[in-house]
């Protein structure tokens, strides 16, 4: 089955550009490429995508306000933010705002292709100057004296979390673990039940919060 993928991206040649790759991936098709977020609903109903890339920089309609819209509308939505700039602050307002990675404009095609397929299979992939960043960020926001948890994660569930949180990708973190990365995500679906989390930037928080890695 191919991973159905909507682009919302206001410059028309890499609007374009990313639909033509989308499409020529074998991997995915791109049901919809729209200049801005104005007519979001209507246009998620049209496209009924899998996987939303949205640049995070539109006139009228910002893209974190559209990740808000789409993840109040429709949650099981996997959405990937594309902008020029590793901005922290708009960096940590997607993420909150609901956003599964954030990878930047010149990120090669082919790790693109990589990052929206990871993304549709719950991964969290993230350019590695953005990864050093959300974790220096979650740092900064996590409270020093909060409530210590028992939370019961194996050695290796540990091992990978650790990973994520440096920013690696299922593909590394399978690759460095020697183990398949279907293997990778049954420990990170583990690992979230854990935590009672539901996302990386969660367990990332959690894991800093509570001094697990």
């Amino acid at each position: 089955m191919e991973i159905k993928v909507v682009v919302f991206e206001d410059n028309k040649m890499l609007r374009e550009s990313l639909a033509q790759l989308i499409d020529s991936s074998g991997k995915l098709t791109c049901t919809g490429a729209f200049p801005d977020a104005t007519k979001l609903n209507r246009n998620l109903e049209l496209s009924n995508p899998d996987v939303v890339l949205m640049d995070i920089d539109m006139p009228g309609i910002s893209g974190i306000e559209a990740v808000q819209k789409i993840k109040e509308k429709s949650p099981d939505i996997k959405i990937l933010m594309q902008t020029v700039f590793d901005d922290n602050d708009k960096i940590f307002a997607a993420i909150c705002a609901g956003a599964s990675g954030y990878m930047l404009k010149s990120t090669t095609p082919q790790k693109m292709i990589e990052a929206i397929v990871e993304t549709y299979h719950g991964g969290a992939p993230m350019t590695a100057s953005v990864a050093s960043k959300v974790l220096q960020m979650f740092r900064l926001h996590s409270t020093t004296d909060a409530k210590r948890e028992f939370i019961d994660l194996s050695n290796r569930e540990k091992e990978i979390l650790s990973l994520l949180v440096k920013g690696k990708s299922y593909k590394a973190v399978a690759s460095e673990c020697f183990i398949a990365i279907d293997t990778v995500g049954t420990h990170v679906r583990h690992i979230y039940e854990k935590l009672h989390v539901h996302s990386k930037s969660e367990a990332v928080a959690k894991a800093i919060n509570q001094r697990l890695i």
